[in-house]
């Protein structure tokens, strides 16, 4: 410990912090555009600028350690100053018109620049020229936008462990973008949107389907269905000035109503599936292994993060054979959606229109893959994200904060908590352990609430094992088996994953990867700003869903049962097999 002053204030701290850190601890929030949590100060957009005694120039907060008697001084007129001139600069060669900046009411520049006061630029001349890359069909990004800030380099390159973003150029002239200035249709862009759910202006934004959906609605002869999925719950509210954690389930079922949805469904139904389809897949990969004593691609991955999926696809394809062929929830929701529901109406797919809303922006790309389109059309039409979500209530002039709850639609509208846990890391593998370990045992898992802890919580990879016993006979080849599983979130802990596999240095029999820090209630298209006390606040109300349901295990779910007895027959069957798998192929040398 160590002593320092903060305006003259006496504080004890800690050595190995910065100043930034200190004079949070202190109550002082000093604004910052570039300072990412937990990654390394590059001092980049110098706002966080203080006055250390002694020092000739003013100092980077988040760059400068603290030393013993450091003297800090945060708001001289000297910093003031400097501070107001910084943005005054970052704001004259910003190319944005707040107007109808998709980031405007919601930019920390403009947030910042109010609350400096700030209500002319001193400094007209050039502008950044506008670049804008939509190449993709989950990102658009607008160079002329762009401060320079980095965050979307730090978050692509240490967090994802991807880096299709690259800091290029000097000066004025500087660019932030793929290498050799080249699109994101054109590098390994995996499109999960944390660029987006970082970048403190609208540099970088997902492409949005609003006008399309409601063009959809308001087609007579469309039958236009919604689906939620489970990490929505958890966050909408944020946008409506709910604290983190609090759940909206039925509020929002209620505004999807009133926006004109026909139908209300939740991909929670399918979730409930994909567990039955994958935890199948799981067994009777294990049976080919130990039993008939054949090779067989283990560990298996799951497969319900399109992010995941293209990184796979991009920098591993030696894995491919390792994922499992389940499609995600959102695209058996789709399949299903415009057959068996179909059927169920009387109307042939392309009469109906599916409308996903996902915490992701990959989801908007996996929705358009040329695989996706086993009903005979393509399964689903449009991806909102929560953000698109709350865009379109507020649009309507719906008050959210007075509606009653509603209820899902029937047959695809019940689920079990089981289902809800998707939302958080490590909680496809506790879903699949509960429905796997009940099949094979016979037995409910003897665990607190049913929650598999050892899975759970921010740490970037967790590891359990599982022995089995007291089989029942048609698994007594699992008796005594020592089951291990893993789970990832967070790219570039996937890849620590997979180069352990490569190596041999790790062996596992089943591995969750999610691409996003902390699951999908972290995905790109989730309000921002995300840090890990909210992160923490989301997982825990995802929990509270799960434990105040009577249905906690997918299979166990009485209209999955009826989807198999009246459509789909059983699982990894024809049909099953027809709609709800796929393959995916290398991309590496495109």
């Amino acid at each position: 410990m160590m002593t320092v002053y903060v305006n003259d204030r006496e504080c004890e701290v800690e050595e190995s912090l910065s100043v930034l850190d200190v004079t949070k601890q202190a109550g002082i929030e000093l604004p910052t555009l570039c300072k990412m949590e937990k990654k390394d100060a590059i001092g980049a957009c110098r706002l966080c600028v203080v006055e250390v005694e002694g020092a000739r120039m003013l100092q980077a907060a988040c760059a400068t350690p603290v030393r013993d008697g450091m003297k800090i001084q945060t708001q001289t007129r000297r910093v003031r100053e400097a501070r107001k001139t910084l943005v005054e600069l970052l704001l004259s060669e910003h190319c944005g018109d707040c107007q109808t900046c998709v980031r405007s009411g919601d930019c920390e520049l403009q947030d910042i620049a109010r609350e400096m006061g700030i209500r002319e630029v001193r400094y007209p001349g050039e502008r950044c020229a506008e670049n804008i890359d939509d190449s993709t069909p989950a990102l658009i990004r607008d160079g002329g936008k762009c401060i320079k800030c980095r965050r979307c380099v730090t978050v692509c390159g240490e967090v994802q462990g991807v880096g299709a973003l690259y800091p290029q150029g000097r000066g004025f002239s500087s660019t932030i973008g793929p290498a050799f200035t080249m699109d994101l249709d054109d590098v390994p862009c995996v499109q999960c949107g944390q660029c987006a759910a970082v970048c403190p202006v609208g540099a970088i934004s997902e492409r949005t389907h609003l006008d399309e959906v409601w063009e959809a609605i308001q087609d007579p002869n469309k039958h236009v269905i919604v689906q939620t999925a489970p990490a929505i719950r958890a966050a909408l509210g944020e946008c409506f000035d709910y604290e983190p954690g609090t759940l909206v389930t039925g509020k929002m079922t209620t505004a999807l109503r009133q926006l004109g949805f026909d139908s209300v469904f939740d991909t929670n139904f399918t979730a409930d599936l994909t567990i039955v389809e994958e935890g199948t897949e799981l067994l009777t990969r294990l049976k080919t292994a130990l039993v008939e004593k054949k090779e067989v691609s283990l560990p298996l991955f799951t497969s319900c993060s399109p992010g995941w999926i293209r990184f796979a696809e991009y920098f591993y394809p030696e894995f491919l054979p390792n994922l499992s062929t389940c499609k995600s929830p959102q695209q058996m929701f789709g399949a299903v959606a415009k057959t068996y529901y179909a059927g169920k109406l009387q109307k042939k797919a392309e009469d109906l229109t599916v409308v996903s809303i996902m915490p992701c922006t990959a989801k908007k790309f996996e929705a358009q893959r040329s695989e996706m389109n086993d009903s005979g059309a393509q399964d689903v039409d449009y991806v909102l994200t929560t953000r698109e979500l709350a865009e379109m209530i507020k649009s309507a002039g719906i008050d959210f904060k007075n509606l009653e709850d509603g209820e899902m639609d029937a047959p695809m509208g019940l689920s079990s908590g089981a289902a809800d846990i998707f939302a958080n890391t490590g909680g496809v593998m506790e879903a699949a352990i509960r429905t796997a370990y009940e099949l094979v045992t016979g037995r409910s898992l003897p665990m607190e609430n049913l929650h598999v802890k050892p899975v759970a919580g921010l740490e970037g990879i967790k590891e359990a094992s599982l022995t089995l016993s007291d089989c029942l006979p048609d698994w007594s080849f699992l008796e005594g088996v020592d089951l291990k599983v893993a789970v990832a979130h967070g790219l570039s802990n996937a890849r620590k994953v997979l180069e352990a596999l490569r190596s041999g240095l790790k062996e596992y029999h089943f591995v969750e990867v999610m691409t996003c820090p902390g699951g999908c209630i972290g995905g790109g298209g989730q309000p921002r700003l995300t840090d890990d006390s909210v992160r923490l606040k989301r997982i825990d109300a995802i929990y509270r869903e799960d434990e105040g349901k009577e249905l906690r295990t997918s299979h166990n779910n009485p209209q999955i049962a009826q989807i198999y007895h009246e459509f789909l027959g059983k699982p990894l069957g024809e049909r099953s097999h027809h709609l709800l798998h796929t393959h995916y192929t290398s991309e590496k040398n495109n």
